[in-house]
């Protein structure tokens, strides 16, 4: 019993190492397969990288200014962006454009009109036909120098209003004939305020810088008024003009000063609109558009 006992034991670590040398045979495929798995790790691992440096790079060309933000130097993506991607200096270069028109305005201001002229005048290079019936009188058109206002220009103008339907040849009775030499029975100056003061203050009339007169044979047409009208007159400036022209030849004509002959109605041409519409509506002409003339009660 002794014996085979020991061969047991003889025999049981040969059995034990029977089965150590199995994972041996084995070994040389394991390491084999651990190399190879090992080898395609590596090769996976390159193709990956290989991708993400292609989506890198796209990520750099089309986003770059968003790492270049804050570095203050242009990436080459900011000066090829992405089509379609918006332009961030466009409102930059935009902005200055949509302002511009605001400062060209040439609308003359109080501060804009000239208080002095030069004292002398000239006389319009222009000439018409007689406008009217009856008594024609003959006038001239003077500029000082020193208004910017063109002679022959508001000769035009001025010759317009006094031919106009709605003006004073309405009546039948008076007719008008701008000349340019020759003589004439009144004159019209347009003058600086200051000029206009002393025509008129001469003649006992105050107009301060501010209003026209009519004095002996000339009238005399305020450049402040010329320029800007009334602010008792929210008609355009042409027909504030007319207004002026009107009014002061009315009194050549010999008319008078009338008032508002009642609130919503026509103001007479030859009420003092300047002073005020007391419930009348401002009105540059003699006539209304059916021919019926625009009057008002008597002002002394």
């Amino acid at each position: 019993m002794g014996t085979r006992a020991r061969r047991r034991r003889a025999t049981a670590p040969a059995g034990r190492g029977a089965g150590r040398r199995a994972p041996a045979r084995r070994g040389p495929y394991l390491l084999f397969g651990l190399v190879f798995l090992a080898l395609l790790g590596v090769t996976l691992a390159t193709v990956r990288s290989g991708g993400q440096a292609h989506a890198g790079t796209s990520a750099a060309a089309d986003g770059g200014t968003d790492r270049t933000a804050g570095s203050g130097a242009p990436s080459a993506g900011a000066t090829a962006p992405a089509a379609g991607s918006p332009k961030t200096s466009a409102p930059r270069t935009s902005a200055p454009q949509t302002t511009a028109p605001k400062t060209t305005s040439q609308a003359p201001t109080t501060q804009s009109v000239p208080a002095h002229g030069s004292g002398s005048f000239t006389t319009a290079d222009a000439s018409a036909k007689a406008v009217g019936h009856g008594d024609i009188r003959r006038y001239e058109v003077q500029v000082e120098g020193g208004t910017g206002v063109a002679s022959q220009a508001a000769a035009k103008e001025i010759q317009d209003i006094l031919a106009d339907s709605r003006g004073w040849t309405k009546d039948g009775r008076d007719g008008f004939q701008l000349v340019s030499s020759g003589p004439a029975d009144f004159v019209i100056k347009i003058a600086t305020p200051d000029t206009v003061d002393a025509i008129c203050g001469a003649a006992g009339l105050h107009t301060h810088g501010e209003v026209n007169c009519d004095v002996g044979a000339t009238v005399v047409v305020n450049l402040k008024r010329w320029l800007l009208g009334s602010p008792q007159f929210p008609g355009p400036i042409e027909d504030y003009r007319a207004l002026i022209i009107n009014h002061e030849v009315g009194h050549r004509i010999g008319h008078g000063h009338e008032g508002c002959p009642g609130a919503g109605k026509l103001a007479p041409v030859m009420m003092q609109q300047i002073d005020g519409l007391h419930g009348c509506k401002a009105n540059a002409w003699p006539y209304d558009s059916k021919g019926r003339y625009i009057q008002g009660p008597s002002v002394a």
